[in-house]
């Protein structure tokens, strides 16, 4: 009887310490998403502001061609830097990716821009009606991606 107890004893503290690390890893991984969203955003929010301002570009259409420049830039980094996804060519991640994100990006953001700008147009600057929208739609996008990136795309296969 005392070893089985003994037993059960190692045993619920070795679930414990594994929760406990996984838990970390998780923190971890979700600091370096969030980084890597950052970089996105700073690439996608550059591109569409320039298009905007500077080429005198509608800003559905220069939502589309900025956040395809974050989506290069997003698949690379997530794959090695946050998700450590070591396969060579995986034409399924790939397509994956691309269907996840781009729905997040194209259909998601899209709509939110549309939505929230038709809203603050009439209260606020053009300018800062686009940036509000633009955050909202990046956040309500960022969370979609999450949650596919790390439960379907680049899950970690179970040991």
């Amino acid at each position: 009887m005392k070893t089985d107890t003994a037993c059960d004893t190692v045993s619920i503290r070795m679930r414990e310490k594994i929760k406990s690390n996984l838990g970390r890893v998780t923190q971890y991984e979700k600091m370096r998403f969030a980084f890597v969203g950052v970089i996105n955003t700073a690439v996608d929010f550059g591109i569409l502001f320039s298009l905007v301002n500077l080429a005198k570009m509608p800003s559905v259409t220069a939502n589309v061609i900025s956040t395809t420049a974050a989506l290069i830039v997003s698949y690379s980094l997530n794959k090695r830097s946050v998700f450590a996804n070591t396969d060579a060519h995986n034409p399924r991640q790939i397509i994956l990716f691309v269907v996840v994100t781009l729905s997040g990006l194209w259909l998601l953001q899209n709509a939110v821009i549309f939505i929230v700008s038709g809203w603050l147009d009439v209260f606020l600057a053009k300018n800062i009606t686009l940036f509000t929208a633009k955050v909202l739609a990046s956040l309500f996008s960022l969370t979609w991606n999450y949650l596919w990136y790390s439960r379907i795309i680049f899950k970690r296969k179970s040991l």
